[in-house]
């Protein structure tokens, strides 16, 4: 049992900085199939594994934007084009869409019979409450 809950934190402190659960299972020396097992058996595991991925998702990210701002330093175009795209309205693509929608209900032959048969009960209904 102290195994499994060594395996279990050597897999969140893995997460923590890589977050991707094959490597850290590779590295903790388990099965991705093991840490859904895991995880599935224990929710407090499960609770912080997504937080572990959260957290390695977050350091990444950070990482990828220190990349991209060295790269703009640099006089990387391609970086510098990238940034103005999704951070500055001016320079973001834009997509306009313009069109008319109609829609046509046709009801199937065996629909039409469905209806007609459900009011012709509901007039027999009303027919035997009136008398």
């Amino acid at each position: 049992m102290k195994n499994r809950e060594k395996i279990k934190k050597l897999i969140l402190e893995d997460l923590r900085t890589a977050p991707v659960i094959q490597l850290s299972c590779d590295r903790a020396g388990v099965s991705r199939a093991t840490f859904y097992r895991m995880k599935k058996s224990d929710k407090k595991f499960a609770q912080a594994a997504d937080e572990a991925l959260l957290e390695g998702r977050m350091t990444i990210n950070d990482l990828a934007e220190s990349r991209l701002m060295a790269a703009i330093q640099s006089g990387n175009l391609t970086s510098v084009m990238y940034w103005l795209n999704h951070n500055h309205s001016q320079y973001s693509n834009k997509l306009e869409i313009k069109g008319e929608l109609t829609t046509k209900h046709e009801l199937s032959e065996a629909q039409e019979a469905d209806i007609k048969r459900a009011l012709s009960l509901i007039k027999l209904k009303e027919a035997s409450d009136g008398e």
